[in-house]
């Protein structure tokens, strides 16, 4: 008998909440028993872990190795429930114990590791690692508390500790006896392996998550304690575990500053020292480590990887400095996630001297003999040297990670077709130019088994009644519903199951936020970060156009639109947007002149599981960055994957959706990224653009009057001032063909018919946005990774 099959579900679940949770049936909370259920469900998953870890060792098997500040992992009850097979069987030990398993689904906190889509992608992309048997394992940070709790108010967001670990976490093991020592300035921390196993789809392997919680050499100082000084005695300790206590803490001020470099070099070198480790167990020279491992950066956050592996093989191992480099090169790839220069992370060079100051002499040294090199392709070109140098020179010089991660990349990577090639012709053009065979693209994607198979029950059981559930491993299978397009009674079920999934939603929104909404209105989504160059801004602007337009007797079909997302706490501007979004929603739904046909939502706290409810609900879905600045966008996949037709511009993957579904179920407006930049060459200015749009200038009036502020006219003038004098995100350039657009998706929404036809092929043509494919371009084209297929071992 294995471990897997030891009784049944309902018994294993008896023995945990009587063993792991000291309960009886009668004591027992809902809670309790969501613990025993994930206890009796990692149970199971146990063998598959540990056999998935033994062949890997015995194989010594070329492994990729992904490194990422944070993991928005999402739940994973349910997840595993389904790649286990075992979601059916749940619900039946759940019944024969009296017990609603969605119940104790929602009994599980959302893990706090991740904020937006970087987050996501990395989750995606470690399931799909495993779901594709490919040997991988991650590494991160075992944050205490996610980056807040949103809760929205009069006053707009507001924020919470997210003590996410409170009631404890039945999906990991601590790995006490995995333990390294990181120096960071004159301080000493100890980083703790914290494992998570991650189970692939219908496959035996599960794959590791290694999460790394810092502590003090020392956790209690005897002498200052015996001398009297009490706070003393403690102070190593809380100073080594604030290291990761919160995701991204604020770093406009200094001690945030030093506070995130320090995250940063804590857990690579964790994670660098934890392969060194498992590179000796399975007895292989530090001179292998280019060949059993691929490391991905992911993002400019593990970029001091690149300094860290040249220290650890130089001082540690006694390498000399060109066989260093040599393997530091051939291990190291590096995805770029975003085009904004200000997001390409820098840091000072005082900082970095008294935290690092080992890591920045290996920088300096990289960066003579890189500029050496840089000379002799441009002799004569003092400005080429300038624009690619490691250290940004001025009165405070800077240290340029992203610059850093691809001089010691062998790859590096943008996420979408456009946001690669404005990565090489644009923002990293003099790199391009001296190496091209380095730079390629590999789009994102989303795994199906979350998105689509855990978030909507109702698509999915369509799906295998209509095409089979092979989906779930292969998602261009969607493909088989093209002939499915001119079958009415296909197209009927279609329409009830979103009618299903948008009541779900409807039926969230009055339970949570007291505001009804017709789910058979058309769900406008947007749903992400606030930021500026996302445009929610653009999109609220939208809505108090359509409010005047009502208010003025226009019949206009029934529109429910959604916000959500957090704003980082020191960006004043996001919070003002939102502070906006949540103005126009008081007002709108409370004017009775609207009849039903406009409400304004929105979500607070969005999150994976928030997220599991909305993208299957969504109809219009909003990607509406400026043209240039979004690398890819994952939720604009997610809504597309689950029928929702897309208004956006060509950002991002948005070009790619586009191609994919066709140019009749995409609501194109905008500037293109080329006419962005030719605008701002030529000096741009919102006037012109404001005083041919009636409409918008209304709008602003109607905002600058107090309509939405309590009469308060001075609340929203930031926003307004930077709409109308510097307009940085060209929202004023595109609120006209906007707004055109918008006109064109009511017009849409009318022929309920052709608007199902639109959603099904949206679903359809999305199976190139699968995560599955995303890892096979990595595994492929830059980690060269073959899977290796588990054979779980029995015992009598």
């Amino acid at each position: 008998m294995t471990v897997a099959t030891q009784g049944c579900l309902a018994d294993q679940i008896r023995r945990h909440l009587f063993y792991s949770q000291a309960k009886s049936p009668t004591l027992a909370s809902e809670h309790d028993y969501y613990m025993a259920l994930s206890l009796a469900v990692r149970d199971r998953l146990l063998q598959n872990w540990v056999d998935t870890a033994e062949a890997y060792t015995n194989a010594g098997v070329r492994t990729a190795a992904y490194l990422s500040a944070e993991y928005l992992l999402g739940p994973h009850l349910d997840n595993n429930l389904v790649n286990l097979g075992m979601r059916r069987e749940a619900e039946e030990a759940c019944a024969a114990l009296g017990l609603d398993l969605g119940a104790l689904i929602r009994c599980e906190p959302e893990p706090g590791l991740g904020n937006g889509g970087l987050g996501r992608l990395a989750a995606c992309f470690q399931e799909s690692l495993a779901s594709l048997e490919l040997p991988a394992i991650g590494y991160g940070i075992r944050y205490e508390f996610g980056i807040f709790r949103q809760s929205i108010n009069h006053q707009g967001q507001q924020e919470s500790t997210d003590a996410w670990l409170s009631q404890g976490n039945p999906w990991e093991v601590i790995r006490p006896e995995w333990c390294y020592p990181v120096q960071i300035g004159s301080q000493t921390v100890l980083g703790i392996a914290h494992d998570t196993p991650i189970t692939g789809y219908g496959v035996r392997t599960a794959n590791t998550l290694r999460l790394w919680s810092a502590m003090a050499p020392e956790a209690f100082d005897f002498a200052s304690f015996n001398a009297g000084d009490y706070t003393r005695a403690v102070l190593a300790k809380v100073q080594s575990e604030t290291l990761s206590k919160v995701l991204y803490p604020n770093d406009e001020f200094e001690q945030g500053k030093r506070l995130r470099l320090s995250q940063q070099i804590f857990f690579v070198s964790c994670s660098l020292q934890d392969m060194l480790r498992i590179l000796k167990k399975q007895g292989l020279p530090v001179s292998e480590f280019h060949r059993k491992f691929a490391v991905q950066l992911n993002d400019t956050h593990p970029a001091i990887a690149v300094a860290e592996l040249m220290r650890l093989l130089i001082d540690q191992e006694g390498l000399d400095w060109d066989q260093a480099w040599a393997i530091t090169t051939a291990s190291l790839s590096y995805t770029n996630h975003t085009l904004l220069p200000e997001a390409l992370e820098t840091w000072g060079v005082e900082l970095f001297e008294q935290l690092l100051p080992r890591q920045l002499q290996i920088i300096y040294e990289i960066n003579a003999r890189f500029l050496r090199m840089v000379r002799l392709r441009y002799p004569g070109q003092p400005e080429v040297l300038s624009k690619v140098s490691l250290i940004e020179e001025g009165s405070k010089r800077r240290v340029r990670m992203a610059h850093l991660a691809v001089v010691g990349c062998h790859h590096t990577n943008g996420v979408a077709e456009l946001h690669s090639q404005l990565l090489r012709d644009q923002v990293l053009a003099d790199f391009a130019r001296l190496w091209p065979e380095r730079f390629t693209n590999v789009t994102n994607g989303v795994t199906p088994r979350r998105w689509l198979a855990v978030a909507n029950p109702f698509l999915s059981q369509l799906l295998d009644d209509s095409i089979g559930s092979d989906w779930r491993r292969d998602l261009n299978q969607l493909e088989r519903l093209e002939p499915l397009l001119s079958d009415g009674g296909f197209l009927e079920r279609w329409q009830q199951m979103r009618g299903q999934a948008k009541q779900r939603l409807a039926e969230h929104i009055h339970q949570e936020l007291g505001v009804l909404v017709d789910h058979t209105s058309l769900f406008d989504v947007q749903v992400k970060r606030i930021h500026e160059y996302k445009r929610q801004h653009l999109a609220a602007l939208e809505v108090v156009q359509r409010y005047l337009r009502l208010r003025a007797g226009e019949d206009l079909p029934p529109r429910t639109v959604i916000f959500g997302g957090k704003a980082a706490p020191g960006y004043a501007m996001a919070k003002l947007i939102i502070r906006l979004i949540v103005g126009i929603a008081e007002m709108v739904n409370m004017d009775p002149a609207m009849g039903g046909r406009l409400r304004v939502v929105f979500l607070p706290n969005f999150s994976v599981s928030l997220g599991q409810l909305t993208y299957p609900a969504v109809d219009l879905s909003e990607q509406i960055s400026t043209a240039g600045k979004e690398a890819s966008g994952t939720g604009n996949m997610k809504m597309a994957l689950n029928g929702a037709v897309t208004i956006g511009t060509l950002d991002g993957a948005n070009v790619e959706i586009r191609e994919k579904v066709g140019d009749n179920n995409f609501y194109l407006f905008g500037h293109t990224a080329e006419q962005v930049h030719e605008l701002k060459a030529k000096g741009y200015h919102p006037w012109p653009w404001l005083e041919q749009n009636g409409n918008l200038r209304e709008a602003l009036a109607l905002i600058a009057s107090g309509h939405f502020s309590e009469g308060d006219r001075s609340l929203f003038q930031p926003l307004l001032n930077n709409l109308t004098q510097t307009d940085p995100f060209l929202v004023m350039a595109d609120a006209a063909d906007y707004s055109r657009a918008q006109n064109a998706v009511d017009a849409g929404w009318r022929n309920p018919d052709d608007w199902a036809r639109a959603s099904i092929t949206n679903t359809m043509r999305c199976g190139y946005f699968s995560s599955d494919r995303s890892i096979q371009d990595y595994a492929e084209r830059i980690w060269n990774l073959r899977p290796l297929s588990i054979n779980t071992a029995t015992s009598g």
